[in-house]
Order: structure tokens, then sequence, then C-alpha cells
């Protein structure tokens, strides 16, 4: 009788813990069991763009309460080394931005990025509003692993009043831009604002300097990794340091030791003529300088090899790591972060120009906003940020060497001869 008496209370157990497990795995979404968390990494852990996110996370959260966000942020050149160490670690992000070009193309040569090609392609209600030539920059044999969401260019910012007030107009020409520097230094006015501690700013610089001196072919060949034939010889590389040098006794003193911060506060405040910001940045300056602000591309360059009607421009974009457990609930959340009603939001709330269709009008952006876009819409030639279009070594040895050159530690040709040695070892 105890045995059947034992035997009976063991069933009643089971067939408990049988019960309780059906009714665990049939429980609403919202359980511990059922809950996905993903984890989202980016380069914005300052405002706005700090709490803009941490709304849009909040707001996808609602409308998917079976799906949580864990957001980790760090700074720009942080985060360009930290995405790299987490992306090979063993619990690399689910979710995590990118920048274009060769950037994004390491993390798919190293099998660190999820194509996307069938997603975009089985929903063009939602991939058929973002700009198609967007996606290029994160395409890489013909398969796409990037989804853009902001588009951005450079260009030089002038303060009108200053211009107005020293019969100055925008100089169209590379010698006009010396010479309207030289009258704004004359009359006691910082004519250039740049801080190069963070060496991202040079890169933008260099950049725009080689694409408007050097043919593009010959671009091509060098920036390309693969291509060995590319070895960065080409005489107008030199010629590009040198006239950034030029600008630099018209620059604030000590830009080696102040950011880039420091710079755009100092133009916002009406010390300094000009600086070459992104274009995003006209909702950072526009409400201190209102009317006065100005905007022109970058000068043409007497006797330059490259396209004078080119921009510095690229996307900006968001990619899935190919260790994700969860790749349908990531690209839900992506398509959330670029649909059309973010799209237009983020340029209000943040000053970033989305890569999304009709998102830049007269509802949320300023005229000045207005026109700024259309220098990328009217370029024959976009290129993308410099220290993302080619290898990172190269790009370090670029920077390192500008730097000591600001110092006046070193020649443009020296620099150059660096950056050559380091393309042969990539190339090689």
């Amino acid at each position: 009788m105890k045995r059947l008496a034992i035997a009976g209370i063991l069933t009643v157990l089971l067939l408990s813990l049988i019960t309780g497990c059906n009714s665990s795995a049939g429980t609403s979404s919202n359980s511990d069991s059922d809950t996905i968390e993903l984890r989202f990494f980016h380069r914005w852990p300052t405002e706005p763009k700090k709490q803009y996110f941490e709304k849009a996370v909040k707001e996808f959260e609602e409308l998917h309460p079976n799906i949580k966000i864990k957001t980790e942020a760090v700074l720009n050149d942080s985060y360009k080394e930290k995405i790299r160490v987490v992306l090979g670690s063993k619990n690399p992000p689910d979710v995590y931005f990118s920048w274009s070009g060769e950037f994004a193309y390491n993390f798919v040569r190293a099998d660190q990025a999820l194509d996307l090609t069938d997603y975009i392609n089985s929903d063009t209600e939602w991939s058929g509003e973002i700009i198609e030539s967007q996606f290029k920059p994160f395409t890489l044999d013909g398969k796409t692993y990037g989804i853009p969401w902001s588009t951005d260019g450079k260009a030089f910012f002038y303060n009108k009043k200053i211009f107005k007030d020293l019969n100055l107009e925008p100089p169209s020409t590379w010698s006009e831009l010396i010479e309207v520097s030289e009258k704004i230094k004359e009359a006691g006015i910082t004519p250039i604002t740049f801080g190069s501690k963070a060496p991202w700013t040079i890169s933008h610089y260099i950049g725009s300097l080689n694409e408007l001196i050097v043919p593009e072919d010959v671009i091509a060949k060098d920036y390309d990794p693969n291509n060995p034939e590319g070895d960065f010889s080409h005489p107008g590389y030199v010629t590009a340091l040198e006239k950034f040098m030029e600008l630099e006794p018209y620059f604030n003193k000590g830009v080696n030791s102040v950011d880039h911060q420091y710079s755009r506060e100092l133009f916002n405040g009406g010390k300094a003529a000009m600086g070459y910001f992104q274009l995003a940045e006209i909702g950072l300056i526009e409400p201190s300088l209102g009317e006065d602000l100005g905007v022109f591309n970058t000068p043409g360059i007497e006797g330059g090899e490259g396209n004078p009607n080119s921009i510095t421009a690229a996307p900006e974009g968001i990619m899935i790591s190919s260790k994700t457990k969860h790749p349908e609930e990531a690209m839900e959340f992506i398509k959330f972060l670029t649909s059309k009603e973010k799209g237009t939001e983020q340029l209000k709330e943040v000053s970033e120009y989305s890569a999304v269709k009709g998102t830049t009008t007269t509802e949320n952006a300023s005229k000045l906003q207005e026109e700024a876009i259309d220098l990328i819409v009217n370029a024959e030639k976009t290129y993308l940020w410099f220290d993302t279009a080619v290898d990172i070594s190269i790009v370090d040895a670029y920077l390192n060497g500008t730097q000591q050159m600001l110092d006046g530690k070193k020649t443009p040709k020296e620099v150059m001869s660096d950056v050559q040695a380091a393309a042969k070892k990539v190339k090689k």
C-alpha cells in the first residue's frame, strides 16, 4: 500500500510539472521566458542623440512587448576601436552602427555582418522609401550588409555678418579662399576654426582636397585595398597636403590640443568667420547665428585634376551581427529606425538628414538645411569620408603624419612617404 501511495504521489507531481511547463510555454509574450533581448551599439552617448535613441528604443519596445533592447554607446574615435573588439568577441551586439565604405566592408570580410539582401528585396514597401544610391556604400560583391540611416556632407560654413562687415563674398576658388582668409585675419578675427585633437577632422580635409586634385581613376585604384597597383604615388597627394597647410596660418591657435566641439563653439560664438563642418551641424549652429549662417561648397583648386563638382558625402548605417540569434527581430528594429516617420523626426530632433526619401521638408527643415541637402543631391560625384573609405592602417599613417605636420615636425612629402609604406603593407 505504501508503494502504491508513493507511486500515486509521484504521478501527481509529474503531471503538475508537465502542466506547469505547458502553461509556461503558452504564456503571453510578456513572460520572461519569451522575452528576446537585443544588444544595440551606437556612437552617440551625448545629447541630443542619446535621448533620441532612448526614446526610439522605448517606442519600439511598446510596439513589440516581447523584445527588449539593451543599448551601449561610446563616442566617435573610441567607437571605431571598440566596435572592432566587440564584433570579434563571443558575444557581439546584435545591431550596430557603422560608417559606410571600407569601414563596413572590413566587417563583411571578417564574417561579422549579416547579409541583408533578402530582407531588402522582400519588403520593398519599406526599402523602396530609402534613397537607392545610399545602399551602394554598404554593398559588396552584389550583397548588401547595411541599411542607410543618415546621409551627410561636408562644406564650409561662414558668418554672413563678418563677411558683410568686411565687404567679402564667399570664395569659389582656393586662391579666393586664401585671399578672403588673409583679409579676415588682418581684421583681427580668426578666419577658420579648427580642432584636430580627435584627428578624424583632418581626414575630412584630406579627402576633399584629394578628390579635387587627384584624378578619379587614380583615387579609385589607390583607395581600393585589393588593388596592388594603388600606391599613393601621384604627386597630387603631396599637393593636397600642401594646400591644407596653406590654411594653417588662418586656423585658431593650438589646433592639435582642441577638439571639434570647441571649434564649433568658437564659430557659434561669432569668434571665427569660417569652419569646415558637416551639413548635419547646421541644426547645432543655426539657433545661435540664425540668418547670419551661410554655407558654400569646398572651393575648386586651380590646376586640380579631380572633379571640381564633387563633394565629400556619405551615408551612415545600421548592420546586424552574423552571430545574432534573432535576425528577424533585429531587422524589425532596423526597419523601425529607418521608417519615414522616424526619418522625419531625426532631422528636427537631432539635425541628422535621413536617408529616407521625402524626409527633408519645409515643415521640419530650415531653408538653409534644404539648400544644404541640395549640395549632395546636385553633386556630380560623391566621395565617402576618407577615414572610412580606405584601410585603417593608411588612415592612421595619414592622420598621425598630418598632426605632426601641423606641429612642424613633418613635411607633406614625409607624410606621404609614411602613407605609401602603409599602403604597400596593406596591399601586400
